[in-house]
């Protein structure tokens, strides 16, 4: 059973053009590698193109994962997003009670996942532990360094900013 990932318009884009450029551009330089290594001599005895074949089956595998996660892939409709509860794409302010910081993120699918950006992956720790909670509810959180207790202060829908 396939594993089905939710994603912004936006994030399903980037990676429909990843694809396309590892079919295309990643195909053609890998295929210029094999080429220059054969014009090389023995192949018995050929690191270069070894290596290059063998750089031809991996780049051959991150394109077959990439059109399995694809082939899963669905855009959320952010206008019919329930906000009463945090879920993929809702943009969380929580509260770490022990040190009373505040921070907002948006939970996204992990390959959307950018904590510079202010998303983190629903896969995470943090992320499984949002999951279902509504405004002005607790709960702790095992994460690395711990257990960590926060406080959901509000939940909206994701802009795409």
């Amino acid at each position: 059973m396939a594993k089905i990932s939710y994603y912004t318009e936006e994030g399903l884009t980037k990676l429909r053009n990843e694809l396309n450029e590892m079919k295309t551009k990643g195909r053609t330089e890998i295929a210029r590698q094999i080429a220059e290594a054969r014009d090389k001599g023995d192949l018995s005895e050929n690191a270069e193109y070894d290596a290059a074949k063998d750089a031809q089956g991996m780049h051959e595998m991150k394109i077959a994962k990439l059109e399995e996660i694809l082939s899963n892939a669905r855009v959320i409709d952010e206008s019919t997003m329930d906000t009463s509860q945090v879920s993929v794409l809702s943009k969380v302010k929580i509260k770490n009670r022990k040190n009373g910081m505040e921070v907002t993120y948006t939970l996204v699918s992990e390959e959307e996942a950018d904590l510079k950006a202010g998303k983190i992956s629903v896969g995470s720790p943090i992320g499984k532990g949002l999951l279902g909670k509504k405004v002005g509810e607790t709960t702790e959180i095992k994460v690395p360094a711990g257990m960590m207790e926060f406080e959901v202060l509000d939940i909206s829908r994701f802009s795409g900013e």
